[in-house]
């Protein structure tokens, strides 16, 4: 069995306490309220009573710590602290229609000595198969108790690669358009099944052999992140580079296929 910190299992107990209220939700989808919160962006009770079991967990530990969350917004707390960024339902168009294919995410920022802050803890929790893919910095990742490594593939021809398409009011078409239109010619195919967090951990779990999206929020990528960085591979922008915060772009793989996905979107942007 690997060893975690005692703050990895506060995470994991948050999630699991919240996963059997979304797997009875989504059993009664049907049923669910529903709210728009923007255009083609939906948000459902699932969500909201998701993520108040998940911050009042996490406040019980660690109340002075701030929590970013994605329907909340920013719990404030102690600057000098950690901060845990959740998203309680990554894919809710997905568990909006029955489609079972949904995570929770939960990551641990820390301030460093440098005035930066990095993730240093990260959770993907997928309530159906209850499959607990997780990270903590210098001690790999893993899906349960079982080691992860990103694929070993070396030749775009046999890549199996996901994405994030975009949709009504968010994303950018043209430059999507783009990239496929380099990329898929080179690759043996390219999904789109509607969780970010998700699409990382299965990168991290060789299940994917790439992935690229933008317009993305933090809560959606940055547990998926780390997994995908203590599996061996790289995550950077599609420049190549480590703002991927700041420039909103993401494109994660194993050293060998990211270098060729990198040179194939670049010229594709140029």
């Amino acid at each position: 069995m690997p060893s975690h910190s005692g703050l990895f299992t506060v995470i994991e107990r948050a999630a699991r306490k919240a996963a059997p209220r979304l797997r009875r939700d989504f059993n009664e989808v049907q049923h669910l309220q529903v709210s728009r919160k923007g255009p083609a962006d939906f948000v459902s009770m699932a969500d909201k009573r998701a993520e108040e079991t998940l911050v009042e967990e996490l406040r019980k530990a660690r109340p002075d710590w701030s929590i970013l969350a994605e329907e909340g917004g920013e719990i404030a707390g102690d600057p000098n602290k950690p901060r845990f960024i959740v998203d309680p339902l990554d894919g809710t168009s997905n568990f909006l229609h029955g489609i079972p294919h949904f995570a929770i995410s939960i990551a641990v920022e820390e301030p460093m000595a440098n005035g930066k802050r990095e993730i240093t803890t990260a959770l993907v929790y997928q309530p159906l198969t209850d499959e607990s893919f997780w990270a903590e910095k210098g001690k790999g990742a893993w899906l349960q108790d079982a080691r992860l490594r990103v694929s070993s593939r070396r030749d775009l021809a046999d890549a199996l690669i996901a994405t994030g398409i975009p949709f009504l009011g968010h994303g950018n078409f043209a430059q999507w358009s783009r990239i496929f239109g380099a990329v898929a010619p080179e690759v043996a195919g390219i999904r789109r099944l509607g969780s970010a967090a998700l699409d990382l951990a299965w990168v991290a779990a060789g299940r994917f052999d790439g992935f690229w999206e933008s317009d993305l929020q933090p809560w959606d990528v940055a547990a998926g992140m780390l997994i995908v960085k203590e599996a061996g591979g790289f995550v950077t922008d599609f420049r190549g580079g480590d703002r991927t915060m700041e420039r909103n772009e993401f494109l994660a793989a194993n050293d060998v296929l990211h270098s060729k996905l990198h040179k194939l979107i670049a010229n594709a942007l140029r």
